[in-house]
């Protein structure tokens, strides 16, 4: 149904179980027959809808939760409460129906046959989702030439670098031209070049087909070259959902101001110093608490100033902020 949304959660938790190490010799051993155990909840009652043909961005800091819920959509993992459902199915329940469906790339691991060619691997995808050969030679031909897979299409995977095994495992994935993609660092490896070919080919299948693409990367530039929508995990809840946009726009983000000078730095009481690289003097400053008129003024007072430019701070440094805004609170 085209008006249904292309995944829904409701009031999902998932917990581990961990088992406790002991500290001295003398834990170790006991807890060999007695084993202590604490519970970890990865997901704390986490609600998410995501639209049809929507690319959205899944971040957060490590054990946030980001990648059990990748899990969850993927029907690697069941909830223990709650409902998952995507593209109108239980991922576990319906799994035969949802996977012919759902194309699924992880960063660490690949569905590549270790000692085979790559070409080995697809023709088994082929075969193992009855996919049409005609079907399957023009999805094949698009991939080949947009992912650089002609140099490695005869190469054992256990030799391919990196990259190389990324940009095959994200083919596999793409093969059956699924409705929905689930990419955990996608451009984990990759060069520039290839980065930027990863991240067209993901706008352009999500733009020509209407692909509802969920994604997670520590890269968080890269999420925003992709993605309009990011949602951010932090102990297990929704910390934030909106576009980047409304992110950066977050009280404490703020603009940057680079200074070239004659070679003074000068000091300025409405901004924060951040480095001094060629020549330049970087600062960061709130816009909303002091204006750059006001800040030249307070620069020219002291040194000759050469050049100015202002800009947005890396979508990496309002991350990070945000992180450590979180982790003292």
């Amino acid at each position: 149904m085209n008006g249904e949304p292309a995944v829904v959660l409701n009031g999902v938790w998932k917990s581990y179980r961990q088992r406790e190490r002991g500290s001295t010799p003398y834990e170790v051993i006991a807890r060999l027959f007695r084993p202590r155990f604490h519970t970890i909840d990865a997901l704390r009652g986490i609600d998410l809808t995501i639209g049809r043909g929507e690319v959205v961005a899944v971040a957060g800091p490590n054990g946030a939760g980001k990648s059990t819920t990748v899990k969850l959509l993927s029907g690697l993992l069941a909830p223990d409460r709650g409902t998952v459902r995507a593209l109108g199915c239980d991922p576990v329940r319906d799994r035969v129906r949802f996977v012919a469906r759902t194309g699924v790339c992880f960063g660490q691991r690949t569905e590549l046959w270790w000692d085979h060619p790559v070409a080995s691997s697809f023709d088994w995808k082929r075969v193992v989702w009855n996919i049409e050969r005609q079907d399957f030679d023009r999805s094949l031909a698009v991939l080949t030439e947009l992912l650089g897979l002609a140099d490695i299409w005869r190469t054992p995977a256990r030799e391919l670098s990196l990259g190389q095994k990324m940009r095959a495992d994200l083919a596999l994935a793409l093969l059956p031209e699924p409705e929905l993609v689930l990419l955990d660092e996608p451009t984990l490896g990759l060069d520039v070049l290839a980065k930027r070919q990863v991240l067209e080919f993901c706008r352009a299948i999500n733009q020509a087909r209407g692909v509802t693409i969920v994604v997670t990367s520590h890269d968080l530039t890269d999420l925003e070259a992709l993605a309009s929508r990011i949602v951010m995990v932090h102990k297990g809840e929704v910390a934030f959902d909106g576009p980047f946009s409304e992110l950066r726009a977050t009280p404490g983000t703020g603009r940057r101001l680079r200074l070239r000078t004659d070679g003074l730095r000068p000091v300025l009481a409405g901004a924060r110093f951040l480095e001094t690289r060629d020549g330049a003097h970087e600062f960061a400053y709130d816009p909303s608490v002091t204006s750059l008129p006001a800040l030249l003024a307070e620069a020219e007072a002291q040194v000759a100033v050469v050049d100015v430019e202002t800009h947005r701070p890396p979508i990496d440094d309002v991350i990070a902020g945000l992180y450590e805004r979180w982790r003292t609170t």
